[in-house]
């Protein structure tokens, strides 16, 4: 079991590619810990702006009566991928992991693999 220290850590040397990574609250769009990021990719801003895009998604499944559950959203930028994994298990509801790529040298099919991997080992 990780802890959210441990898990951004890991995020950020097993991905290829992760420019920035944060644990975010979707409930108040505040992030819980963040690791990387730039002067022009405020983590901390990133993760309350991309609590709206989950809470719009998730409203919209419940319009469309969709019975099912979001693994991931991605954001596909010209030189960057933004993806958003929300957690589901041991405490994790109402949370989602935030990673940003570059979009030059990620593999996006082993960033998902990894955050997956991540998601399943981190303690909250």
């Amino acid at each position: 079991m990780a802890n959210t220290e441990a898990a951004l850590q890991d995020a950020m040397t097993s991905i290829e590619g992760a420019l920035g990574v944060a644990l975010v609250d979707y409930g108040s769009g505040m992030a819980l810990g963040t690791l990387g990021g730039s002067q022009t990719l405020d983590l901390n801003v990133a993760a309350a702006a991309n609590t709206d895009v989950v809470r719009a998604k998730l409203r919209a499944m419940e319009m469309l009566n969709i019975q099912d559950s979001i693994e991931d959203i991605l954001i596909t930028l010209g030189s960057q991928y933004h993806l958003i994994r929300l957690l589901s298990g041991r405490g994790g509801t109402g949370l989602f992991l935030y990673l940003v790529l570059d979009g030059k040298r990620a593999n996006l099919a082993m960033a998902r693999h990894q955050l997956r991997r991540i998601e399943a080992d981190l303690e909250v």
